[in-house]
């Protein structure tokens, strides 16, 4: 097979960074230990009772799961208030993500748009389906220009996406200036969708005042995507979910592959939404962590944004390393984070927020490496 013969939208693709595993930072540089602080994933692993869940079910894998998984979307219909036909579940949201565009944009005709910079599943998926990716600058302080995002969009858009909080700035807008947006994009663009990806609402310090979802605030023109990845530790296995208006479910229900998700993910995310304890104690750990670190990196000299999310963008002082040489000097160190090149912000760097003693590591380790620094000896 050779470039010529794929599709050019494909041929000139930059595919998705992920963060480095703990096995492959383990392997390069010989380390028994390592702590990872670049996914974003949850501090206190996975929930008990899911994991009993899997335990319980493990010998059912060689069954399909039921067809739609309902007893999943109404779960979730339960948790937001919403009837079961709004919810649409997928192997993580990012499938959701894809669906609403392969579902509602036609290749070579219509557009989307987003931010610069953004989660970059949502420029991704649309050069793969021939959908042209109009984009605009996030302020200077990272907040969201939502007058020049409308003001991209025309007849021929079927998309826009605001991440909130946002990600990687961890910026959470008023839900105020969501409902406005949603408003305005009705009367500009009314054949256009909102895609409100709220993956990690969870973590905003009043989910109610930042959330239409959780305000029970539905415009009829927009969609809210949710994960079980970050406060519900199910990254691996793989399940999100949006809340759609419920034509649009009904399609994407028809499109979506089937059985995408899976007999052990669907009870795992069963058993996580009725794990109360482990919702709180992630709570606590996040919301006490982030405060931690964004007081330790402060201490250190670093510009720490103001996150409503699970993580922290900061720039380095200005004595400093470059952010990619301090990245590789902790990782030597067995401590992985988030370089932000991929984003198109290479002096920043992006630090998930862990436990207590995963915290206390990093920022040892970061004072490490600047105390060199100012000494004039290695990272």
């Amino acid at each position: 097979m050779t470039p010529s013969s794929v599709r050019p939208e494909i041929a000139g693709l930059k595919p998705y960074a992920p963060g480095l595993s703990i096995a492959e930072i383990q392997e390069k540089y010989g380390l028994s230990q390592v702590i990872k602080l670049a996914s974003n994933e949850n501090p206190l692993g996975t929930p008990p009772l899911a994991v009993a869940a899997l335990r319980r079910h493990a010998e059912g894998a060689f069954r399909y799961p039921q067809g739609g998984n309902p007893r999943l979307a109404a779960a979730l219909g339960r948790r937001h208030r919403v009837e079961p036909a709004r919810i649409v579940v997928g192997n993580g949201s990012d499938e959701i993500l894809d669906l609403l565009i392969r579902v509602l944009a036609v290749p070579g005709r219509d557009n989307l748009v987003c931010c610069r910079p953004c989660f970059s599943i949502y420029p991704i998926q649309g050069q793969i389906c021939g959908v042209e990716v109009r984009r605009t600058p996030l302020r200077e302080d990272f907040s969201f220009d939502f007058g020049a995002m409308i003001n991209l969009a025309d007849s021929n858009t079927r998309l826009m996406f605001v991440t909130t909080p946002d990600n990687p700035s961890g910026h959470c807008p008023p839900r105020a200036d969501v409902a406005q947006l949603a408003r305005e994009l009705a009367a500009r663009a009314p054949q256009c969708l909102l895609v409100v990806d709220e993956a990690y609402m969870d973590f905003a310090p009043d989910p109610a005042a930042s959330s239409l979802l959780e305000s029970g605030e539905l415009p009829e023109n927009a969609a809210f995507m949710r994960t079980f990845s970050k406060q519900y530790g199910l990254a691996g296995l793989r399940v999100g979910y949006g809340v759609l208006p419920r034509d649009l479910a009904d399609y994407l229900w028809r499109a979506r592959l089937p059985f995408s998700v899976n007999v052990l993910a669907e009870e795992a995310a069963l058993a996580a939404l009725e794990d109360s304890a482990f919702y709180a104690a992630t709570q606590e750990t996040v919301r006490t962590g982030r405060d931690a670190l964004t007081v330790g990196l402060t201490a250190l000299g670093c510009s720490v944004w103001p996150s409503a999310a699970n993580f922290l963008m900061f720039r380095l002082p200005e004595a400093a390393p470059a952010a990619a040489v301090c990245f590789e000097a902790l990782l030597r160190r067995g401590i992985i984070i988030r370089p932000l090149t991929s984003y198109g912000l290479p002096d920043l760097l992006r630090v998930s927020v862990g436990d207590a003693r995963e915290n206390r590591a990093f920022l040892n380790a970061l004072d490490a490496i600047l105390n060199a620094a100012r000494q004039g000896g290695a990272a």
